[in-house]
């Protein structure tokens, strides 16, 4: 029988290949889970583009956005399941307006989305 602190580790934790990954918070909203997911997807392209040029500068960047993405999801930083809701929910949304400010989203047309 499966005890609450193994159940509680199912919702915090995913292993892959025998290691440990956070999950992204489950109290997030969809519609934030979503705009911080694509920031992450684009700055990993960004990373893998900028080793590929050799611009260590870029690089460097583009980690700084991974990093604001996954910390805003709860996958990086301070423990989510630590804190209260209110303060998960401000910890990534302020993480997603730090990553608009460095990347706005892309518009269909290809030009930057300024009001998303």
């Amino acid at each position: 029988m499966a005890s609450e602190d193994d159940t509680a580790d199912d919702q915090r934790w995913l292993v892959i290949d025998g290691r440990r990954w956070r999950r992204t918070d489950p109290e997030l909203p969809d519609d934030l889970t979503t705009r911080l997911r694509s920031h992450l997807g684009r700055a990993r392209s960004a990373v893998r583009v900028a080793k590929k040029n050799g611009d260590d500068a870029a690089v460097a960047a583009a980690r700084k956005r991974v990093g604001a993405a996954k910390h805003g999801l709860g996958e990086r930083g301070p423990r989510w399941w630590d804190d209260e809701v209110a303060a998960r929910l401000g910890r990534a949304r302020d993480a997603l307006d730090e990553l608009d400010r460095l990347a706005p989203p892309e518009r269909a047309d290809g030009g930057a989305d300024v009001n998303a």
